[in-house]
C-alpha cells in the first residue's frame, strides 16, 4: 500500500471511530419509546372522553410513575395519538424526551389541553395500529418500543389487529392494552387475545372510565419498570 493508500485507510479508521463515538451514546440515551393510543370512537361520549384525557395526564404526574420515568440512567420518549375510524388517527403529543419533572409536566399539560379529534367514527383498531407503527418509525432511537392501546370496544371497521401485525413493521414492538370495561362484554377477552402483542405484553383493565386514571397509572408503572410478566390482569 502506497503513502496515499495508507492515508486513506487512516482517514477511514478515524471517521469510523468518530461515528462510533457519536452513535454509541445516542443509542443509550433512551430506554423506552412509549406511544399512547387513545380511543375516541363514537362509543366514547363526552364525559368519558374527559375522564380519559384527565386520566392520562394525571397518571403521568402520579408520584410512582414519575419516579419510574426518572429512575433510569437513560430517558423515556413519549408520544400520543387519538384513533377511531379507518383514517381518523391524529397525533395529540408528538415525540418528546422525558428527562426531568418539567418535561413530564409539560407533556401532561399538552395531553390535558388537547381538543378531541373525532366523535362519530367506529372502531378501526387495525388501521389505528398501522398508524402507530408509522409513528414509531420516526421515534427517537430507544432500547424498547411499546404501543399502549386503550379502548372500550372491539374492532368493527376495517381489518383486525392480527393483520396489522402481519403487514406493518412491528418487529421488536410490544403492544400492551388497557381494556375499559362496561360498554362491551367482549372487550377484555378481545384485548387479551387479539390486541396484546410481543414478548412480555399484557392487558390492564379499568372499571369504566371512572377507573381509567388508576388503571393507566398501573399500566405506565409496569411498562416503565420493564416488568415482563406477560399475562393479562
Amino acid at each position: 500500500m502506497g503513502q496515499h493508500g495508507q492515508y486513506r485507510a487512516l482517514v477511514r479508521a478515524l471517521l469510523a471511530g468518530l461515528f462510533w463515538l457519536a452513535a454509541g451514546p445516542a443509542a443509550a440515551e433512551c430506554r423506552l419509546a412509549l406511544l399512547l393510543a387513545l380511543d375516541v370512537s363514537s362509543s366514547v361520549d363526552a364525559g368519558e372522553y374527559a375522564l380519559q384525557r384527565e386520566g392520562v395526564a394525571d397518571a403521568l404526574l402520579a408520584p410512582e410513575v414519575q419516579a419510574a420515568i426518572l429512575g433510569g440512567e437513560a430517558g423515556v420518549a413519549l408520544a400520543a395519538y387519538e384513533w377511531s375510524g379507518r383514517r381518523q388517527s391524529a397525533v395529540v403529543l408528538d415525540w418528546v424526551m422525558l428527562r426531568d419533572a418539567g418535561d413530564i409536566a409539560a407533556a401532561a399539560a399538552v395531553l390535558r389541553g388537547a381538543k378531541r379529534s373525532e366523535t362519530r367514527f367506529p372502531t378501526a383498531m387495525g388501521f389505528a395500529l398501522g398508524f402507530g407503527a408509522g409513528l414509531l418509525r420516526r421515534a427517537p432511537v430507544c432500547d424498547r418500543q411499546v404501543i399502549d392501546v386503550s379502548g372500550d370496544g372491539v374492532t368493527n371497521d376495517g381489518f383486525p389487529p392480527r393483520l396489522a401485525y402481519k403487514h406493518f413493521p412491528f418487529d421488536g414492538v410490544v403492544v400492551n392494552g388497557l381494556a375499559v370495561l362496561g360498554a362491551d362484554p367482549q372487550v377484555e377477552a378481545y384485548y387479551r387475545d387479539e390486541v396484546r402483542f410481543g414478548p412480555g405484553a399484557f392487558v390492564e383493565t379499568a372499571q369504566g372510565y371512572a377507573g381509567y386514571r388508576a388503571a393507566m397509572a398501573r399500566k405506565l408503572f409496569r411498562e416503565l419498570g420493564g416488568m415482563q410478566v406477560g399475562a393479562a390482569r
